[in-house]
């Protein structure tokens, strides 16, 4: 997911998102020690994914403060 598309969405809605990927993440990881993954990079490109909307959330909490 391109940092942009991240911009544009609304709280919420990255709240929502951040959950589904958290969802998705662990469902890659149990799929991983169970029976190995197609695509070990996609757990890297997730995590990924949930570090920029945590940053986006973080950035616009501290507008709100100033």
């Amino acid at each position: 997911m391109k940092i942009n598309k991240i911009k544009e969405m609304s709280s919420p809605e990255l709240e929502k998102e951040l959950g589904e990927l958290k969802n998705e993440l662990f469902k890659l990881r149990f799929s991983l020690a169970t029976h190995g993954l197609d695509n070990p990079m996609k757990i890297k490109e997730v995590k990924k994914d949930i570090a920029r909307i945590k940053t986006v959330l973080r950035e616009r909490e501290l507008n709100e403060v100033k």
